[in-house]
């Protein structure tokens, strides 16, 4: 099987799977996320912290996004503004009113100011023990996150629910990885980075 095949297979199956456990998770999973995020002290009071708008099954950030505002952190979320483009960040509030943009997703409007973060958290359908992650095949955070890796000191946390852990992701070289991985069950540092 040649990788697009593989990735494609990969993304079936890990979708279909995290879609079970989102049904079956406890409805606590997003503040037990935020909890083991906030306990690795990677965030710090200036860092620039870029999460998601929960879409479908994905884990949810907003506890973890409104705690950290609330700290003082200044958070970002993603903005497709070019197709097979880096994506770039608007600045994010809990008051602030989202847009609709099409398949369930919502961003902050363009009159938020746009900031590169220093501290990416990336959705995921499938992670593995190596730090590598599937996502849903547009390629958007691997081109942003190189991007972001060529600019300057970037960490890259995966979040989702630790059921999405697989025994291998395929990748290829262009495939960007995670420096931490933060489920609802914990956190922990990938091996290479130890």
């Amino acid at each position: 099987m040649d990788i697009v095949e593989a990735k494609k297979t990969c993304r079936a199956e890990a979708k279909a799977r995290r879609n079970a456990v989102h049904d079956a998770a406890s409805p606590d999973a997003g503040r037990r996320l935020a909890r083991h995020v906030l306990d690795t002290g990677l965030i710090g009071p200036n860092d620039v912290v870029s999460g998601f708008w929960p879409m479908g099954a994905e884990i949810d950030l907003v506890p973890l996004l409104t705690e950290l505002t609330g700290r003082g952190v200044t958070c970002v979320l993603p903005v497709i503004e070019k197709k097979a483009a880096p994506l770039v960040f608007r600045e994010w509030r809990p008051d602030i009113e989202m847009v609709p943009k099409g398949f369930g997703t919502f961003e902050p409007p363009e009159s938020s100011p746009q900031r590169d973060p220093t501290v990416v958290l990336a959705p995921l359908l499938a992670f593995d023990a190596e730090g590598y992650r599937i996502g849903y095949g547009g390629g958007y955070y691997d081109r942003t996150l190189a991007k972001l890796r060529a600019a300057g000191p970037l960490t890259v946390i995966g979040v989702g629910y630790e059921a999405q852990e697989v025994g291998a992701v395929p990748r290829d070289a262009y495939d960007q990885p995670l420096d931490w991985i933060v489920t609802e069950e914990g956190a922990r540092k990938f091996s290479r980075l130890a």
